[in-house]
């Protein structure tokens, strides 16, 4: 074990960074990128860019799941996550090489249309990323005791990743997506692979007499354990199904009927007291945070998926390369600020707080920010500024509850439930991208798209008020062997 790793110094929580931030750069290349490129070079309507950001989802939901159930429990390369993160980042580095060539790929297979190579090439590098993100994100808890140092950890994480992305962002900005997107395979390439082989990994995650008190984790109480999802993933079942039966009527009970299937389920689920397991694992406690996680990705997967056309209806004088640079722009304030915010300002007030309240209060601020740009995002100045608040709830979204939930489960099986925690993001993207998709494809008016974001993370907020705090404790980090 190195040194810096030993003292927990800034050094190695910024090392340990690395490749969750390469998945992360990879995927601000996609958000930048893909919309922008599948309307504007390749001529796809909003539709069919939601289904085609629809396949990356799918790729998560068997990706980061089934890594966290191997990576758990397979020993290669002198680490349990190492392997998965370097292959991961090569495979991520190739697949973002491969996007502005998707009707090369086409025309050298013979393929008259490309909105199949599109989504293969989504399915691939979603996959890429999913592979990695799961193993970049419990690594972090397999390092760092669950005190306030995990917090620092995720924090940190966030911070250093939300760097890079302020780089890809800049970029596109003012010079252009392609040059960010050569720039990042080699960023991501380098991230991926260099930094693993400096961190040491513990061999033993915890006593044997944990592992023992509870059996093996099966297919079925996955499923109980995602309960709060259900509807989330009914929706999507349907919709999937409905678009490859070429079924073209709509079906608005079984909507309604997803959707009241998700409110019984969230409320159940917040409602049931804590249920913590002989192997420390509180049952209700992560069902809450699924709960609340996800309608906080609904909403942000609806502004990452259809900003552009939000942007092309509020500011219809814009032409392809200038509707570019506002969507980069736009994502470079809200990625700054996201950037900023994590080490100076939500670790400390997390430390003085606790986690769950000082991330409540960022959701809260988040829809406040959808609403008013729904109201005020009328030139690209009001949506700079806007962005700029949405940044505090980002910010708050992509470090705080990684630490709020690796405390509520058992350590030797953090793959898993990162696996099933990933759920809550990937489910109600897949909804994002198939069911307000639809919404957004068939209302002239694009600023519903704010309205129903600012509504999704309202929802948020409210069941993240229902999640108990719990206090850190002074356990140890695992040691390597």
């Amino acid at each position: 074990m190195l040194p810096f790793q030993r003292q927990l110094s800034r050094g190695f929580y910024c090392t340990l960074s690395l490749p969750s931030s390469a998945m992360g750069l990879a995927l601000s290349i996609q958000i930048a990128a893909l919309s922008w490129l599948l309307t504007t070079q390749y001529g796809l309507d909003i539709h069919d860019v939601g289904w085609v950001w629809a396949a990356g989802p799918l790729a998560g939901i068997v990706g980061q799941v089934l890594i966290g159930i191997v990576s758990d429990n397979v020993w290669l390369w002198h680490g349990r996550r190492r392997p998965f993160i370097i292959l991961g980042g090569i495979a991520a580095a190739l697949s973002l090489l491969a996007l502005p060539n998707i009707d090369v790929i086409s025309a050298s297979l013979g393929i008259n249309g490309f909105l199949g190579v599109a989504i293969t090439v989504a399915i691939l590098l979603d996959l890429s990323i999913n592979i990695s993100f799961n193993p970049t994100r419990s690594i972090i808890a397999d390092v760092t005791p669950p005190t306030h140092e995990r917090t620092r950890a995720y924090t940190w994480m966030q911070t250093v990743s939300g760097s890079f992305a302020v780089l890809a962002y800049f970029i596109g900005s003012f010079w252009d997506n392609y040059v960010l997107i050569y720039l990042g395979v080699i960023l991501v390439l380098l991230m991926s692979v260099i930094p693993p082989l400096l961190i040491t990994e513990p061999r033993t995650l915890s006593s044997p007499r944990q592992q023992d008190t509870v059996p093996a984790f099966g297919g079925l109480e996955g499923l109980m354990m995602i309960q709060p999802l259900w509807g989330f993933l009914l929706y999507s079942v349907y919709a999937i199904g409905a678009r490859l039966l070429g079924w073209q009527a709509d079906h608005y009970w079984i909507e309604g009927l997803c959707l009241l299937l998700t409110i019984v389920l969230i409320i159940r689920a917040l409602v049931q007291p804590e249920q913590i397991r002989a192997d420390g694992t509180n049952v209700n406690g992560f069902k809450k945070v699924l709960a609340a996680h996800g309608f906080t990705w609904l909403g942000v997967q609806s502004m990452f998926v259809y900003m552009i056309a939000f942007v092309k209806f509020n500011l219809p004088e814009l032409d392809a390369v200038q509707t570019g640079q506002v969507m980069s722009m736009s994502f470079l304030v809200l990625t700054v600020v996201s950037a900023v915010l994590p080490v100076m300002l939500l670790e400390p007030m997390a430390r003085r707080f606790g986690r769950v309240k000082v991330h409540t209060a960022c959701i809260f601020s988040m829809a406040l920010g959808y609403g008013l740009l729904a109201i005020l995002g009328n030139s690209n100045i009001a949506i700079y500024l806007l962005m700029g608040l949405l940044g505090v709830g980002w910010a708050a979204t992509i470090s705080l509850p990684f630490a709020i939930m690796s405390q509520r489960v058992a350590a030797h099986k953090m793959g898993l439930f990162m696996g099933l925690f990933n759920l809550s993001v990937v489910l109600p993207q897949l909804v994002a991208s198939v069911g307000i998709g639809k919404i957004i494809h068939q209302v002239h008016d694009k600023r519903v798209l704010f309205w129903l974001c600012a509504g999704a993370l309202l929802l948020s907020a409210l069941a993240w008020l229902r999640v108990n705090e719990q206090p850190a404790t002074n356990d140890q980090a695992p040691r390597a062997s």
